[in-house]
């Protein structure tokens, strides 16, 4: 830790820290190291996280120091998953004529710092720092600075044979087979030379600060209207990286608490570094700015429904707009009977409506509210909330008894499990198919979970009908859902099958109902008896997705057995609501302090092992993310 300590200070004395009233210090240096993301790409293809910032779709890499390059590994182009370059941009420098190439330079140091990259470098007795940041959706300023003047001079390699390169003025465009185009801008004084991959730029005038800009573009349009801009940023190169300080100062403070033990907070940056890592901007048919699950995974390029709503209600605390979004980025795509679709990707005729997600968008619209009192986005909001809210009665009540059952447009169970969340959860092991109308069909099974959230939906929605003025004349079915589900002898909630029969499967979805606050105190004391059970819930990591005593639990099951931080937050957080703090706090330490890696360099992921800890399934996970900054921020409430 003392080496990244100083790597910090090199920094902080390399760049002066903006010494201007709005950022005085860099408060991201106190975190080096956020997260390793050291990968030196030998194909076009691989990897397995990136650092990007501001919905960009381009990212880089830290060199290894096994295979250093003097540079910052990439672009990647993070739609089409491949790398443009194995390091598009290497400074070398002339001196007395004799050639310095990149390769000459030794590491010294690097760190992933949030919201930067930064590396040090030298040979013989020039040092020089490179630091790099994105200055906006579309541009990443790269900003090298020597110990003296040198005779510098950047050069790098083109890899896929697919792309066409342009030399312009001080740029040099690379168009991509599928339209997006990127592009390296250097200042005024630069020369550039260009044959077939391979390019290289020097400078008429000796200086210890070079600079460049990286710049992605989803079409050609974009790279007409945006190149200019790099221009300008290289002309404004002080007043960047002030701004780049400010906006990360703000976001740390908007974030941390004054009174976490210090391994708590590396976590909450870590998580919210992962969120605005998987912050992608409006490109082709997504209309708005969101995020996708996980940027380290090929499949994970579109919006998810219930990612979203949960996402949002993490970032609205650091970056409101982005939560706004988010939200009206699967509302853009909500048809007209009122579904909201599973995913949307930038081709909408991918989009899948074979399934919705459980309903936990006015959740997300109130928690945006809370944190910014904007009363027009409620008012903007509400009708399409109610009418998502009104499509679960009308297309997912087979019986038509006030209590929903997940389901799927298209008959299959593989859809209507997905609806759920849980997309192997045992709860269906034996649930069947009935058909409710054309296009719409619903398991034999009404689920606990699905309408604990349309309870709370309903309390929020006439909550927003008030702020605004509207009337509100929904059916109230929350003292139904209380107790229907709930079983007295056994003390815990369980779904139901279409003829009555509980489904006795102990899984989280019996502690929905207490976290949605519809459960009563004495429903709540009998739950805790299961839920403190070391044997089922109060496992090594609390709160599995099937009680650990069950025969069907499988350490590495997705959501037969392995940890889902939702889940857990919504166990965590409900039992709190109920007045168990201690409780609630034991258990968030023991997912801070035993989550494999969490206060480390390893990426936070999609779920954990239950009896290890250990790191399953998809990397830099979103929503993970987002409720691990939950549990951060209610630690130690009332």
């Amino acid at each position: 830790m003392k080496k990244f300590w100083w790597i910090g200070f090199v920094a902080l004395a390399a760049f002066g820290c903006c010494r201007n009233e709005a950022c005085k210090e860099e408060q991201a240096l106190k975190y080096p190291n956020i997260l390793d993301i050291n990968y030196t790409p030998e194909t076009i293809r691989g990897g397995a996280g990136w650092f990007t910032d501001q919905g960009a779709w381009m990212g880089f890499t830290l060199p290894t120091a096994e295979k250093f390059t003097n540079g910052f590994c990439g672009p990647f182009d993070l739609d089409n998953r491949h790398w443009l370059s194995r390091s598009l941009v290497r400074p070398g420098f002339i001196d007395n004529g004799k050639v310095v190439s990149p390769e000459a330079f030794q590491a010294d140091s690097m760190a992933y710092f949030p919201g930067q990259l930064y590396m040090q470098s030298s040979f013989s007795d020039i040092r020089i720092v490179q630091r790099l940041f994105f200055t906006d959706k579309n541009h990443a300023l790269l900003v090298c600075e020597s110990n003296r003047k040198i005779d510098w001079f950047f050069e790098g390699k083109l890899w896929d044979e697919d792309d066409t390169v342009e030399v312009r003025d001080k740029s040099l465009i690379i168009y991509l087979p599928r339209g997006e185009v990127a592009a390296v801008t250097f200042q005024n004084d630069a020369e550039l030379m260009q044959m077939s991959s391979v390019y290289k730029a020097s400078f008429k005038q000796v200086a210890d600060v070079r600079a460049a800009v990286f710049s992605f573009f989803n079409t050609k349009e974009e790279m007409e209207a945006g190149l200019p801009v790099a221009e300008t940023i290289l002309e404004n190169i002080k007043a960047e990286k002030a701004a780049h300080c400010s906006r990360w100062n703000n976001y740390l403070s908007s974030v941390l608490r004054t009174d976490m033990p210090a391994a708590y907070d590396r976590v909450a940056v870590k998580a919210m570094v992962t969120l605005l890592a998987n912050w992608r901007s409006s490109k082709g048919d997504m209309l708005h700015d969101g995020m996708v699950p996980s940027h380290a995974v090929g499949y994970f390029v579109g919006f998810w429904a219930w990612d979203t709503w949960k996402q949002a209600v993490a970032t609205v605390h650091f970056e409101p707009e982005l939560a706004k979004n988010q939200i009206r980025s699967m509302f853009d795509y909500q048809d007209e009977y009122g579904m909201i679709a599973d995913c949307i990707y930038s081709d909408k005729r991918e989009n899948n409506y074979r399934d919705s997600k459980p309903p936990l968008a006015a959740w997300a619209v109130m928690e945006v509210f809370r944190h910014t009192g904007d009363t027009a986005f409620i008012r903007e909001m509400y009708p399409q909330l109610l009418k998502y809210y009104r499509w679960w009665y009308q297309y997912r009540d087979h019986d038509r008894n006030g209590i929903c059952e997940f389901g799927a447009t298209d008959g299959t169970e593989e859809a209507a499990k997905w609806e759920s969340g849980m997309d192997n959860a045992v709860r269906f092991d034996e649930a069947t198919m009935v058909r409710n109308a054309e296009n719409a069909w619903s398991f034999n099974q009404e689920s606990v979970d699905l309408n604990a959230y349309l309870g709370y939906e309903y309390e929020l929605l006439q909550e927003m009908a008030g702020i605004i003025g509207e009337s509100f004349e929904e059916p109230d079915y929350r003292e139904k859902i209380r107790t229907y589900f709930f079983d007295p002898q056994q003390g815990y909630f369980f779904d139901r099958v279409l003829n009555g029969d509980l489904v006795r499967v102990e899984g989280p979805e019996g502690w929905t109902p207490i976290w949605t606050g519809l459960a009563s105190k004495e429903q709540v004391e009998a739950a805790m008896k299961i839920i403190a059970d070391t044997s089922k819930f109060s496992t090594y990591i609390p709160f599995p997705t099937l009680a650990a005593d069950h025969p069907k639990f499988l350490p590495k099951g997705y959501w037969r057995g392995p940890i889902w931080l939702d889940q857990v937050y919504f166990g965590i957080s409900g039992i709190r609501k109920y007045g168990y703090i201690k409780e609630a706090d034991t258990y968030t330490d023991q997912v801070f302090t035993r989550l494999q890696g969490l206060t480390e360099g390893a990426p936070i992921h999609e779920n954990y092992g239950t009896h290890d800890g250990g790191l399953l399934k998809a990397p830099h996970f979103s929503w993970s993310s987002a409720h691990l900054l939950m549990l951060y921020w209610e630690y130690g409430k009332k």
